[in-house]
């Protein structure tokens, strides 16, 4: 099992990154978030890896966090998802988004990757939403206590929620802009900080 590897970027693909480790070149099967975030060719990296086998192929796929590895393991144990549908997931999400989409059921999310289609996203949350424990979430810097607001299904947090996917956000979108704000708040509180905050990332 290969942990990770780290050595000199030498080439940069549309998915895949080849790093130099003693002289031999690693090709890993990659994300967009991963490759714009790991720096230039002749630059140094590291990348966690997954090495997939099968009778045909054997492939090595890198990422440049543990959140970001583990969220393209359990995707890949989802039945009818396989690697390169796994990575184009992960190319159009973040680890704590992903999570937060699981989680508060937002399968509609899911379809806006080439290839992924209603039925398969579906499955997607059915299969994952148990293995998405409040742990991995957190980890990936969401409070448990908000985690468990959203849970929940009551209190302000989610209605703030309610409110913001009806003003044509996603679930996630909604969740992860209220994630960090205080739950204590007013549920139009909540609202105008979170307008705010997605206001702020376009």
């Amino acid at each position: 099992m290969i942990y990770s590897v780290r050595g000199k970027i030498i080439h940069k693909g549309q998915d895949v990154a080849v790093i130099e480790c003693g002289g031999v070149g690693y090709a890993c099967r990659t994300t967009l978030s991963t490759l714009s975030g790991m720096g230039k060719i002749g630059e140094e990296a590291m990348l966690y890896t997954y090495l997939h086998v099968r009778e045909d192929n054997v492939e090595l796929f890198g990422f440049l966090t543990e959140q970001e590895l583990n969220c393209f393991r359990m995707l890949i144990t989802v039945s009818g998802v396989g690697p390169k549908v796994g990575l184009a997931i992960l190319s159009d999400t973040d680890p704590e988004r992903f999570a937060l989409t699981v989680a508060t059921g937002d399968y509609k999310a899911f379809t806006k990757t080439k290839g992924v289609g209603g039925k398969l996203a579906q499955r997607v949350v059915l299969e994952l939403k148990d293995k998405i424990t409040k742990e991995q979430l957190a980890s990936s810097g969401t409070s448990e206590t908000i985690i468990e607001n959203i849970s929940s299904g009551g209190s302000n947090i989610s209605e703030a929620i309610s409110a913001l996917v009806v003003l044509g956000y996603s679930q996630a979108e909604a969740a992860s802009a209220v994630a960090r704000l205080d739950p204590a708040l007013s549920v139009e509180e909540l609202i105008r900080q979170a307008l705010k905050k997605m206001a702020a990332n376009l």
